[in-house]
């Protein structure tokens, strides 16, 4: 009976506020509350927004007696209870794996049934592949989402890495986030990260350049002698020859890559627009949109080679290098390595991919219960996968870089990529096509942390959240 009810909920509350309450003292302070919810495997992001739901008690003292508590927990499961009963649309008590998919679709968010059952697994208790009414309640009474749209959209790429190579763009968005200029705040916030992590990392990256196209001839010993000599040639300012050129092409190539990407899939999808993208169908789409924002902004690749490359005094900046380029190798000239930059995108992008859904599904199996992963967790997946994705995709941009570094003369012959990786290979062996390599993979964790920091703070002000949803105003 109701009463019953009523009285085994007040004991369930009252046993949990005990839990919470450490030093039993009749109130719960934000440090119990936060060492309690974190034991219960919530996420930093979850804990702040839980401690912000409640406004009359927790900012007025900075503590929470019995009474705030109940009365939280009773306007939260009201809440659940109504999100449960939209979700059942067959009225049976129960949510399959077919009505989270139905729900999802219903607001934007596409995913396959078997990504449903996921989600399902994680919140099935009893295994019996529903989600009964204690079981939904138990999981999200003090889990910040909202919705259950929220936990599909975890696991989406909706943070941009940026290694210093291929930018990886987010994944997913809903039509209400594209209206509402969500996604260009994110992808705002990526830009501004990717633009500090290029331009902490630039030393690092001038060396791999200077390495890939001169061998071994010019720069022997290891990174710290490398960085000597460059400095003994220019002084200090010059470790960070080319980084202007390689920021300044971040905001372009991002939005023409997910302009391209959002046309391509709709393309894909045809008349069928809320149908889910399969994962060979992402990797065509990202590959493409990759390749037609590589082929818009490509002169600007072949101008951060020349400048980074460049010797003191040999250009007055970027337009005078763009200038001498043209008259004296022609307009061809800033397409040196098109062809070896092209074929890279689709090692890098297919790997990249194929190893961020093994990390994902590996990490899924291991935590049944958990659906958060935790911003670490998804920083550590996109750091591997890129990573990966770059050793493929390496000797194919040192081909590029190469290209790019010949100034030859109007109608000189050009060397082609074939002769150039045979040159390579007969003079310094299949290790000279991973001359650079060490700088590179040097960088890879400071331009992750750096990107990350950055991106945070950044998200913060333009009131994004890290996981994907809009920050309350």
């Amino acid at each position: 009976d109701r009463g019953g009810l009523c009285a085994e909920r007040q004991k369930r509350w009252a046993e949990l506020f005990d839990e919470l309450d450490v030093n039993k003292d009749g109130h719960v302070d934000i440090s119990e509350l936060r060492t309690g919810l974190a034991g219960r495997g919530l996420s930093r992001g979850s804990l702040e927004r839980v401690r912000q739901q409640h406004t009359s008690g927790w900012y007025s003292d900075g503590v929470l007696d019995f009474e705030e508590f109940t009365q939280y927990l009773r306007m939260h499961e009201k809440q659940l209870k109504l999100m449960f009963r939209s979700l059942d649309r067959n009225n049976d008590g129960r949510i399959d794996a077919a009505e989270i998919q139905h729900s999802l679709r219903a607001i934007g968010v596409n995913i396959s049934l078997k990504d449903a059952t996921r989600i399902l697994q994680s919140m099935d208790k009893d295994g019996t592949m529903t989600i009964d009414w204690n079981e939904w309640r138990d999981y999200f009474l003090f889990n910040h989402l909202t919705n259950i749209e929220d936990v599909a959209r975890y696991w989406k790429r909706s943070m941009m890495l940026d290694i210093g190579e291929q930018l990886t763009i987010p994944d997913e968005f809903t039509e209400e986030e594209k209206k509402s200029g969500y996604v260009w705040r994110q992808l705002m916030a990526g830009a501004m990260a990717g633009s500090v992590s290029r331009t902490g990392t630039a030393p690092l990256d001038r060396l791999k350049v200077f390495r890939q196209v001169h061998g071994s001839i010019d720069l022997k010993g290891n990174v710290l002698s490398g960085f000597q000599s460059m400095v003994k040639e220019g002084g200090l300012r010059s470790l960070w020859r080319g980084n202007g050129m390689n920021v300044l092409k971040i905001a372009p190539e991002t939005a023409i890559k997910f302009s391209a990407y959002e046309q391509i899939k709709d393309v894909i999808r045809g008349r069928n627009e809320s149908r889910t993208l399969r994962v060979h169908e992402r990797f065509f789409a990202g590959s493409l949109a990759g390749a037609t924002a590589q082929t818009a902004i490509y002169p600007m690749e072949v101008l951060k080679t020349r400048l980074t490359l460049r010797k003191s005094g040999q250009y007055s900046g970027i337009a005078d290098c763009a200038k001498q380029i043209l008259l004296k190798e022609g307009v061809t000239a800033f397409y040196k390595g098109y062809l070896p930059n092209m074929l890279s995108i689709v090692p890098y992008a297919g790997i990249d991919l194929a190893v961020y859904e093994t990390l994902k599904f590996s990490w899924l199996n291991r935590n049944r219960g958990v659906v958060d992963p935790g911003v670490m967790v998804l920083v550590g997946c996109g750091a591997v996968s890129s990573t990966c994705g770059q050793l493929a995709s390496y000797p194919l941009a040192l081909i590029r870089t190469r290209m790019q570094a010949q100034a030859s003369v109007k109608g000189a012959p050009k060397p082609s990529m074939l002769a150039l990786i045979q040159n390579i290979v007969t003079k310094e062996g299949v290790a000279g096509l991973y001359r650079g390599i060490s700088p590179n993979l040097l960088k890879v964790i400071p331009a992750v942390s750096v990107s990350y920091v950055v991106y945070e703070y950044t998200r913060i002000i333009l009131g994004v959240d890290i996981e994907g949803s809009r920050r309350a105003s």
